[in-house]
């Protein structure tokens, strides 16, 4: 078995089911002074368990299949956005603007990935839309950190200044973020119970848990994402939703949507907020990963989900939490980790540093997907409309708290050479996609997604399925 550090716990499972998972250890896999390969390797094992449980109990099975979480597979699934190639090009993870720069007193870290956050960022610093890194640098340099956050956010953009663990240990928004759960979980109303509708599985066919399961993907960026293409592994119809208003990243696209269609709708046109209430009217689950409050406007809180369609799963995962002084502020891993001290370990020589990867991210969207699997399951034993939250720092600060490697007996680490075992290629309307594998496995269990993507938004926004 492996210790899955209080994860499983957090999502109110059976600890009797934890035994069932076991785990392939390779030593060199996602290296970090932060035991940030034990804490995927326990987000990626409870997602898989999670999986298999409702699996079982759907396919009628008299036990939960077993799991086996390979560090190599979770490695190359945390580092996705890395190992893809899209006809053979390497993707552009990071715009010249997202970085860390030298303010006055510290380190001010940046996110311009998308083009009105870099407008935005130029915007606070009065600087010309054609500033050169050089500028910026300049602009920077004369204001202290905290200043050049303030200053960023108010105009729309994000940026946050370097603190130490102490520092945001004691700052108002770290403290709200210790107090909360791992894994925030409510149950609204009492709805009925969620009927448990059987399996139809053929001869040789995968287990497929969220198989009949409609999913809407109100999600950008990775973690919910992540969350929903893992969703769509497991057999459920994932249709994503997003505004023709606000753009996508083409590679990010192809990373983050394997499995699902993607649909445009602009909510503020009746037609289109006419077929998104119909698409919701039939829904069994609800994912968003917007700022907190952002879809309130269009009747998307979870109260409101509630009265509209009882019986739903909404998930909610966002970068600061729904509370504190930044409950509303934008956020993506790389500044989380700059604000909670992450930056700061990681980082030598005076240098900030990161995490191997945006574990944050991706260890969020598997507990994310994790959090909505054991919600099917309690609905059918209990009812209720269920609400579960995740945020971005809580998972750092499970993160930071970690002083272990936790590995069960499963025997010595295992080579690891590289991530090449677990990528794979194949043909979409893309290109030629390499891409890594997903690491949620489990016995009988899907292997690779039913389908690459598609162009984004070129999909019909209706459900797949009858």
């Amino acid at each position: 078995m492996i210790n899955t550090f209080g994860a499983w716990e957090a999502l109110g499972g059976d600890p009797a089911l934890v035994d069932g998972v076991s785990a392939v250890v390779r030593e060199g896999t996602l290296p970090s002074r932060l035991p940030v390969r034990e804490r995927a390797r326990a987000c990626v094992g409870a997602c898989a368990l999670a999986a298999a449980e409702w699996g079982a109990r759907r396919a009628g099975l008299s036990a939960v299949p077993g799991v086996r979480v390979d560090d190599g597979a979770v490695a190359a699934a945390f580092l996705s956005e890395r190992q893809l190639r899209v006809d053979g090009r390497a993707p552009v993870n990071f715009a010249p603007l997202s970085r860390f720069w030298r303010g006055a007193d510290g380190w001010v870290r940046t996110h311009a990935n998308y083009p009105h956050h870099r407008q935005r960022l130029l915007d606070a610093l009065g600087l010309a839309a054609d500033a050169s890194v050089e500028t910026v640098a300049e602009a920077i340099a004369a204001r202290p950190a905290v200043e050049v956050e303030d200053l960023v956010y108010a105009a729309g953009g994000l940026a946050v200044a370097m603190r130490t663990p102490g520092e945001w240990a004691a700052h108002e928004q770290g403290r709200a973020v210790a107090a909360r759960p791992l894994v925030e979980r409510e149950r609204l109303d009492k709805a009925p119970g969620r009927p448990l509708v059987p399996l139809d599985r053929s001869a040789g066919s995968p287990l497929l848990p969220a198989a009949g399961l409609r999913v809407l993907d109100l999600t950008r960026v990775i973690s919910g994402p992540v969350a929903t293409r893992t969703l769509a592994l497991l057999g459920a119809d994932v249709l994503r939703i997003d505004s023709p208003r606000l753009p996508e990243l083409p590679d990010q696209h192809a990373d983050l949507d394997a499995g699902k269609r993607s649909a445009l709708l602009d909510l503020a046109a009746p037609a289109d907020r006419r077929t998104f209430e119909e698409l919701l009217a039939e829904a069994d689950v609800v994912v968003t990963g917007y700022r907190p409050g952002a879809l309130d406007r269009w009747g998307l809180a979870p109260e409101q989900l509630a009265g509209r369609r009882p019986g739903l799963v909404v998930a909610q995962v966002s970068a600061w939490g729904a509370y504190g002084p930044w409950g509303g502020r934008r956020g993506f891993d790389s500044l989380v980790q700059v604000a909670t001290g992450i930056a700061l370990t990681e980082g030598s020589a005076g240098q900030p540093g990161a995490l191997p990867a945006q574990a944050l991210d991706h260890g969020t969207g598997y507990l994310l997907a994790a959090a909505v699997l054991r919600s099917l399951t309690e609905q059918t034993e209990e009812g209720g409309t269920r609400l579960v939250r995740l945020a971005l720092a809580r998972t750092a600060a499970w993160l930071t708290q970690g002083t272990g490697h936790g590995t069960g007996p499963d025997g010595p680490a295992a080579a690891y050479d590289g991530p090449e075992p677990w990528l794979a290629e194949r043909d979409s309307g893309l290109g030629r996609l390499r891409y890594a594998l997903p690491p949620v496995r489990f016995e009988d269990g899907p292997s690779d997604w039913a389908r690459p993507p598609g162009p984004w938004g070129e999909d019909t926004a209706r459900w797949d399925r009858p």
